[in-house]
């Protein structure tokens, strides 16, 4: 499939390549709509096996900003950005190179933190334009955005509770977290300090050894967390780990995690945990904390509101969950349905004359 026709499957506006060899540099920026705003997603840094595996996960990511910015109700559109290679040879050069490339599009994208880029990448992109978020608060940003991203998806956990158990009370309730890095160690630190029972699966020996020490709980590897026996499997790591091979192998009644692009492919793998009678919170509904963070920012709001405005996720999971029983359809259908609903709505408001 050649990148045009995967931009049309996608409904994509427009991806940039961009390069800089004296650098390193090596991005891609997805732009897949702006109805609602200006694009804003965050920069992730992967060793990709092929350039083909990053074009399919930048148009993947930034459609799926698309959808959590109307879900969520902000004034945003959606996109991404990928940079190929490896995270240990990142430098300031690079991304300032990199926001050379942002600056290019005038507003048309914002970018943010994302896998393996820190907060002192974004401020080496903002040296050399204004058009990023998730910067120290020392240069106007706000900082690591995991704290909030984690406490949406606590409150969406909570949600899940409610709905399949009859209450939200996290207390007692086991917990199987995959992946304990940034949004992780959050969730697990929120769901500890409520009473949850925690288990842990994660690549990263140091992220497991800060966990259990100061959260307890029980490590396991590799497929073991799909077969852990708990109430909610949270994965909070890589895209695509829900699939044909790993669903059949879940015994939790509900999953709800920070990850993007958990279902490897969302009508077979939606279908599939549908069928199963699992309640899945789609993860651009649960996971949208982290987008309402930066969104505060570039408001100006304090960090207080972007919690606040977080803990509505409980809300919004709840009526996804809801709408999904009463259309007889899968949770990721009826997101689908409420972000397209808006922008449609949004769409033809902004196409009015107003003299």
């Amino acid at each position: 499939m050649s990148i045009f026709e995967q931009l049309a499957g996608y409904d994509h506006e427009q991806i940039l390549f961009c390069r800089n060899d004296d650098v390193g540099l090596r991005a891609i920026i997805a732009i897949h709509n702006t109805t609602l705003g200006p694009a804003l997603g965050g920069c992730r840094l992967y060793d990709y096996p092929s350039e083909q595996d990053a074009v399919r996960d930048v148009l993947r990511l930034s459609r799926g900003m698309t959808y959590k910015a109307a879900v969520a109700g902000l004034d945003l559109g959606g996109g991404k950005a990928v940079i190929l290679g490896d995270p240990a040879n990142k430098t300031e050069a690079m991304f300032r190179a990199f926001g050379r490339h942002i600056a290019s599009l005038q507003g048309r994208y914002i970018t943010a933190e994302d896998m393996n880029t820190s907060v002192e990448d974004m401020d080496n992109i903002r040296r050399e334009t204004k058009f990023v978020t998730g910067s120290a608060a020392a240069h106007g940003g706000s900082g690591d955005p995991s704290p909030v991203t984690a406490w949406g998806c606590f409150h969406g956990i909570r949600a899940c509770l409610e709905v399949t158990y009859g209450s939200p009370e996290v207390a007692g309730r086991t917990v199987a977290i995959q992946g304990v890095g940034n949004v992780g160690y959050w969730l697990a630190k929120y769901l500890h300090q409520a009473g949850a029972k925690l288990v842990y699966a994660d690549i990263s020996r140091r992220n497991l050894t800060r966990a259990t020490e100061e959260f307890g709980g029980t490590v396991v590897e590799g497929d073991e967390i799909y077969k852990a026996n708990c109430d909610v499997l949270a994965p909070c790591a890589i895209g695509g780990t829900l699939n044909p091979r790993t669903i059949p192998l879940v015994r939790a009644p509900i999953i709800a995690g920070g990850a993007n692009n958990q279902l490897d492919d969302e009508g077979r793998d939606g279908e599939a945990l549908a069928t199963r009678g699992i309640a899945f919170a789609p993860d651009y509904v649960i996971n949208a904390g982290g987008l309402i963070n930066v969104y505060s920012e570039l408001k100006g709001y304090p960090r207080e509101k972007a919690m606040s405005d977080a803990a509505s996720i409980f809300n919004t999971v709840k009526r996804i969950i809801n709408k999904a029983k009463s259309e007889s359809t899968t949770t990721v259908r009826a997101a689908n349905r409420v972000a397209e609903e808006r922008i449609e709505q949004v769409g033809k408001l902004r196409r009015l004359h107003v003299p």
